[in-house]
């Protein structure tokens, strides 16, 4: 896919030779390098024929003209098929947590990435999250009504990872978004996502239900039998989270959206929740575990003037309950959750003024292997 124009000119400096523009097999080399950092003016050195170091030229006179930079330098490609679109990252070093792996906000970040370069690829718009040109011209966007993450092994600083996505239609009302993620040095799987989103009016802030023109627009890009990242039957994609009940064990009041929060729709962007999830998760957890699956109902849009409350509990089986009551007769206040192998909590994101629900969710985690 990416497409290399060597049509820089010959440039010359007092002591050194004269630049030749470099070969389509240097310019190749050059454009992962390009990708790591950014659609930045990457200075490519180039060498002489006789291998001397010569005077470096922007990378713009490199690729050539054509195509905006960002896409030859991407990482990404559509398939063969064009059903379904793949790209790679490095993880970078402001990208991992405490445990040296990337953080899940990371990978939802990654995860929203791709999804719009993918409808990019396909020539959806750069101005709204992958509108068509009816949405533009009706002031339609997508927003998240669901987002459903499952990390197996979480990538370290430095390595490069692989995820596929692809887009399919959700009913009447919505679209599916699904992708598998890979560790691109070893071809495993080490994480899955599936997200729903609806229509919302831009203006109005009201759900609008997917026209049949809109629907056409994009089911053209769509798989023509569906395909599920969770084909599996019954899958923790598809359960129902209860509303979070009083009392609850933990809580983080007075979150507040920081001007970075919010996306080019003017409201707080989807991984932002999953951070103030987070937030209300007890310490004795976070130290001993890590999250394995997260999934988030999307129930009202937040504004950056809402102040926001994070509520968690935990969530026990039968079975975790005789060893939670086991636990807190010996007298551990904590021990309850750390003699658990895995462990789910319960969460609810409210409006802190009017206790309005904006968010609920459910997350999984495993013991750390230390």
């Amino acid at each position: 896919m990416l497409k290399v124009c060597s049509t820089a000119g010959a440039t010359g400096v007092a002591g050194a030779a004269a630049v030749v523009p470099p070969s389509r097999a240097q310019c190749r080399r050059l454009l992962p390098l390009a990708a790591r950092d950014g659609p930045r003016r990457l200075m490519a050195v180039r060498c002489s024929r006789e291998g001397s170091m010569a005077v470096s030229a922007p990378l713009e006179t490199v690729v050539g003209e054509g195509k905006g930079l960002a896409e030859k330098l991407r990482l990404g490609r559509l398939l063969e098929d064009g059903l379904s679109y793949k790209e790679s990252f490095i993880v970078r070093c402001y990208e991992v947590g405490i445990n040296k792996t990337a953080t899940v906000e990371t990978i939802a970040n990654l995860l929203q990435e791709v999804g719009c370069n993918h409808a990019q690829s396909v020539g959806f718009s750069t101005d709204g999250f992958a509108t068509t040109n009816t949405m533009r011209e009706l002031r339609l966007i997508w927003v998240t009504s669901r987002m459903h993450i499952e990390i197996y092994k979480y990538p370290a600083w430095g390595d490069v990872v692989e995820i596929e996505t692809w887009c399919q239609g959700e009913g009447r009302i919505g679209t599916r978004r699904d992708w598998i993620i890979k560790d691109l040095a070893t071809g495993a799987v080490i994480g899955r996502a599936t997200s729903k989103w609806v229509m919302m009016n831009q203006d109005t802030r009201k759900l609008q239900r997917v026209t049949d023109e809109v629907r056409e627009e994009y089911l053209v890009f769509c798989p023509r039998q569906p395909r599920l990242a969770f084909p599996e039957e019954d899958n923790a994609s598809l359960k129902k989270i209860p509303k979070l009940k009083d009392p609850v064990e933990n809580s983080r009041l007075g979150l507040t959206p920081r001007r970075a929060d919010l996306d080019m729709n003017q409201h707080v962007n989807n991984v932002t929740y999953i951070g103030w999830v987070l937030e209300s998760m007890p310490q004795e957890i976070i130290d001993t575990h890590e999250l394995q699956m997260i999934t988030l109902d999307y129930r009202r849009e937040c504004q950056q003037d809402d102040v926001v409350d994070s509520l968690t509990s935990l969530e026990l089986t039968e079975g975790e309950e005789k060893i939670v009551h086991h636990a807190s007769t010996n007298g551990s206040a904590s021990g309850k959750r750390d003699g658990l192998d895995h462990c789910q909590f319960l969460h609810f994101l409210r409006l802190a003024g009017t206790g309005l629900e904006i968010n609920r969710g459910r997350t999984e985690w495993r013991k750390l292997v230390r």
